[in-house]
């Protein structure tokens, strides 16, 4: 198999209830090294439940998971809250959980362009600064998979596609795979290769503009959203390679999910 297409998490007809909700009704996907895939939906659609279950931190009621034996994971979160009230550098936070040399930490920090922040107090750091940080942090664990929860919160516009840049360029260097929950469609959809569109249960998937153009996703989003998408759609015609090479594809349609994955 081609080392840019190694599947690294497939799961199949996933089924998860808490109480009387259901949260996930018959949801299947995979992950290949060297693919960002970006989960999109409305808020309570169950995207950061899907992730925990699949990383093995939630049990699904019934429905299969299979990993990469090994896999190593680097996890970006949804928020990050500091004490303001205690001094807290970056090099203090790079070690939180971990203990890595100063050359790595100063390699990762340069990696994600912030590599004049190692002694600044996390505090003091910018939206875009904070995310870097803990990029670099995800990085560390040298992982097969980054998981980027919302990854520009707090993050100016003029930051936000220059940090999707930098998640696309880390992939296709590290030929890493990513998940990337997203609520932000115009930016995220120029920068992934492959869109699943969850709302408790996966409406759609496919390459962005096939996507976009998808009766269940157009029900979601509305026909508004999806012509502000062709702006700013990246054309998947290709694949990228090992080394992020870019590679002929097949062009694809947008697959409908009708109660299955």
């Amino acid at each position: 198999m081609n080392e840019a297409r190694r599947s690294l998490i497939t799961a199949a007809n996933l089924h998860l209830r808490i109480g009387e909700t259901t949260i996930l009704h018959d949801v299947g996907l995979d992950i290949s090294a060297g693919e960002i895939l970006t989960l999109i939906g409305p808020n309570g659609a169950g995207k950061t439940t899907l992730v925990r279950v699949l990383l093995g931190l939630l049990k699904p009621d019934s429905g299969e998971i299979r990993r990469k034996e090994g896999l190593s994971v680097g996890y970006l979160p949804q928020s990050f809250e500091v004490d303001h009230s205690l001094p807290l550098t970056v090099r203090r936070l790079l070690r939180l959980t971990q203990k890595p040399s100063p050359g790595e930490m100063e390699e990762s920090l340069e990696e994600v362009g912030a590599g004049d922040l190692l002694d600044h107090p996390v505090q003091s750091l910018s939206g875009g600064e904070r995310q870097r940080v803990l990029l670099a942090r995800a990085l560390l664990r040298d992982p097969e998979l980054l998981v980027l929860d919302e990854p520009i919160q707090n993050v100016d516009v003029n930051g936000q596609s220059e940090l999707y840049r930098l998640i696309a360029k880390i992939r296709d260097v590290r030929g890493c795979g990513v998940i990337l929950i997203s609520h932000d469609l115009h930016l995220v959809m120029a920068f992934t290769d492959q869109v699943v569109c969850l709302n408790r249960h996966i409406c759609c998937t496919g390459h962005p503009e096939a996507v976009s153009k998808n009766p269940e996703y157009l029900a979601l989003f509305g026909k508004h959203a999806a012509e502000s998408l062709a702006v700013y759609t990246h054309k998947h015609d290709h694949v990228h390679g090992p080394e992020g090479e870019i590679l002929p594809s097949e062009p694809e349609e947008a697959r409908h999910h009708h109660g299955g994955a």
